[in-house]
């Protein structure tokens, strides 16, 4: 008797803590947790333009994650030399080296220039092949998706749900630039 009284209260104390463990994230929390993903690994380093600030550098608050902002033209890169061959602009949005000059893209959700109307599954798909929209043309430097591609399947969905969840800014980033010597 005092075996099966112990047995049913392991029960009654272990099943609510399992299902908690199993229970799929909330919104909320999946979005709370891509917060915390996109702002330590560094997304909005590149995908937020920089400003000067009174402190120095530091990201545009009005073009949160909105990429390289398309009224900044720019002159073609300079030539690398040397040890330094990759060049970075002082907006942070634009990068050249061997591969040509890429921009970082609109991570915002507006529907025309952004993520707005990428599925979570285009979204994974993108950062686990290196392709934009998993199958486009590779996605460039700096973009670390190697590092990110080893990242769970849940929490490359809280990374999308918390870049749906922000707001949206129109912004076109041009299309990459081919090597000098390519053209």
């Amino acid at each position: 008797m005092k075996t099966t009284y112990l047995i049913a209260l392991g029960i009654v104390l272990v099943t609510p803590a399992l299902a908690y463990t199993f229970a799929p994230p909330s919104s909320t929390e999946r979005v709370e947790r891509g917060r915390y993903l996109v702002n330590s690994f560094g997304c909005v380093d590149c995908h937020s333009p920089w400003q000067m600030g009174p402190n120095g550098p530091e990201p545009d608050p009005t073009r949160f994650l909105a990429g390289h902002p398309a009224d900044l033209q720019l002159p073609p890169a300079p030539a690398g030399e040397g040890p330094w061959i990759t060049r970075a602009s002082a907006s942070m949005t634009a990068w050249s080296g061997p591969w040509g000059t890429s921009f970082t893209a609109n991570l915002t959700p507006d529907d025309e220039t952004g993520l707005g109307t990428w599925s979570e599954e285009d979204f994974i798909a993108t950062l686990r092949n290196g392709r934009h929209l998993g199958r486009g043309r590779e996605l460039l430097p700096p973009m670390p998706f190697p590092a990110i591609r080893n990242m769970t399947d849940e929490d490359l969905a809280s990374i999308h749900a918390y870049l749906q969840s922000i707001p949206a800014i129109a912004n076109k980033v041009p299309n990459p630039l081919p090597p000098a010597d390519a053209h």
